[in-house]
Protein backbone atom coordinates (compact mmCIF):
# COMPACT_ATOMS: atom_id res chain seq x y z
CA UNK A 1 0.00 0.00 0.00
CA UNK A 2 1.34 3.17 -1.02
CA UNK A 3 0.90 6.18 1.30
CA UNK A 4 0.99 9.73 0.55
CA UNK A 5 0.98 13.01 2.50
CA UNK A 6 -1.52 15.52 0.62
CA UNK A 7 -3.94 18.23 0.61
CA UNK A 8 -7.66 17.84 1.14
CA UNK A 9 -10.18 20.28 0.19
CA UNK A 10 -12.26 21.44 2.79
CA UNK A 11 -13.49 25.30 1.49
CA UNK A 12 -16.34 26.55 0.02
CA UNK A 13 -16.55 27.52 -3.59
CA UNK A 14 -14.19 29.94 -4.85
CA UNK A 15 -12.84 30.13 -0.60
CA UNK A 16 -10.42 26.74 -0.69
CA UNK A 17 -9.46 25.31 2.91
CA UNK A 18 -7.14 22.45 3.10
CA UNK A 19 -6.26 19.60 5.46
CA UNK A 20 -2.72 18.29 5.63
CA UNK A 21 -3.90 13.99 5.82
CA UNK A 22 -2.15 10.67 5.43
CA UNK A 23 -3.98 8.72 3.25
CA UNK A 24 -3.59 5.41 0.64
CA UNK A 25 -2.50 6.82 -3.00
CA UNK A 26 -5.39 5.34 -4.45
CA UNK A 27 -8.30 6.53 -2.58
CA UNK A 28 -9.78 9.63 -3.94
CA UNK A 29 -8.64 13.23 -3.09
CA UNK A 30 -11.40 13.99 -0.62
CA UNK A 31 -12.04 10.73 -0.18
CA UNK A 32 -10.64 8.15 2.68
CA UNK A 33 -7.70 9.01 4.66
CA UNK A 34 -5.81 7.73 7.43
CA UNK A 35 -4.84 10.37 9.81
CA UNK A 36 -5.05 14.24 9.70
CA UNK A 37 -1.73 15.75 11.02
CA UNK A 38 -2.43 19.69 9.94
CA UNK A 39 -4.33 22.63 7.93
CA UNK A 40 -3.77 24.61 5.44
CA UNK A 41 -5.34 28.22 4.97
CA UNK A 42 -4.21 30.27 1.23
CA UNK A 43 -6.53 32.81 2.06
CA UNK A 44 -5.15 34.49 4.92
CA UNK A 45 -1.83 37.38 4.54
CA UNK A 46 0.15 35.42 4.91
CA UNK A 47 -1.05 31.76 4.32
CA UNK A 48 -2.03 29.60 7.56
CA UNK A 49 0.23 26.79 7.94
CA UNK A 50 -0.61 24.49 11.29
CA UNK A 51 1.41 20.96 11.08
CA UNK A 52 1.60 18.39 14.07
CA UNK A 53 5.32 17.78 13.69
CA UNK A 54 5.70 14.88 15.33
CA UNK A 55 2.90 12.87 13.29
CA UNK A 56 4.40 14.56 10.39
CA UNK A 57 7.82 12.90 11.02
CA UNK A 58 6.15 9.42 11.80
CA UNK A 59 4.74 9.30 9.08
CA UNK A 60 8.03 10.31 6.63
CA UNK A 61 10.23 8.07 8.78
CA UNK A 62 7.66 5.13 7.88
CA UNK A 63 7.98 5.43 4.26
CA UNK A 64 4.66 8.12 3.48
CA UNK A 65 5.85 10.60 0.28
CA UNK A 66 4.61 14.31 0.89
CA UNK A 67 3.06 15.50 -2.54
CA UNK A 68 4.80 18.40 -3.74
CA UNK A 69 2.76 20.76 -2.66
CA UNK A 70 3.10 19.36 0.76
CA UNK A 71 6.46 19.00 0.16
CA UNK A 72 6.85 22.59 -0.08
CA UNK A 73 4.60 23.33 2.77
CA UNK A 74 6.29 21.04 4.91
CA UNK A 75 9.65 22.85 4.22
CA UNK A 76 8.19 26.31 4.95
CA UNK A 77 6.77 24.65 8.53
CA UNK A 78 10.36 23.35 9.14
CA UNK A 79 9.58 19.89 8.61
CA UNK A 80 12.40 18.25 7.61
CA UNK A 81 12.23 14.77 5.67
CA UNK A 82 14.73 12.43 8.11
Amino acid sequence: MAVKIRLKRIGQKKVPHYRIVVADSRSPRDGRFIEEIGTYNPNTDPSTIIVNEELAKKWLANGAQPTQSVAKLLKIAGIKKD
